[in-house]
C-alpha cells in the first residue's frame, strides 16, 4: 500500500505478479484484486506483472469503477531504467559537438 499523504487518506494498493514470458496475467486475477479493493474500501490499485496483461484484462481494468493501472514487464522495464531502480550504469557515453562561439572571430 502507497500512502499519498501524511494522514493516510489516499492509499494506492499494489500488487505485483513475477510471471515467466509465457504467462499472462487474464481477467480472473484483475478480478481478483478489484475485489480485494473494493474489500478494503478502496478506490485505487496499481496491478504490476513481469509478463503482460490479456486483451481482456486490459478492458476490464478499463472498464470498473475503481482506477486501476497495469503495468506489464515492458513498462516496468521503461519505469526502471527512468527512475534509476534496480538497474546500475554500464557504461556511459559523451557525446561532443563543435563549439561554434569558441571559433567566432567577433
Amino acid at each position: 500500500m502507497i500512502r499519498q499523504d501524511p494522514l493516510g487518506l489516499d492509499r494506492i494498493y499494489v500488487q505485483a505478479k513475477r510471471y515467466g514470458a509465457g504467462k499472462a496475467v487474464g481477467r480472473p486475477e484483475i478480478q481478483e484484486f478489484v475485489g480485494a479493493l473494493h474489500g478494503a474500501q478502496a478506490d485505487r490499485g496499481i496491478f504490476i506483472t513481469t509478463s503482460r496483461f490479456t486483451p481482456e484484462a486490459v478492458t476490464y481494468a478499463d472498464r470498473v469503477a475503481a482506477r486501476v493501472i497495469l503495468i506489464d514487464g515492458l513498462a516496468l522495464s521503461g519505469l526502471m531504467v527512468r527512475y534509476n531502480i534496480g538497474v546500475q550504469d554500464q557504461q556511459t557515453y559523451v557525446i561532443k559537438r563543435v563549439d561554434e562561439d569558441f571559433f567566432d572571430e567577433s
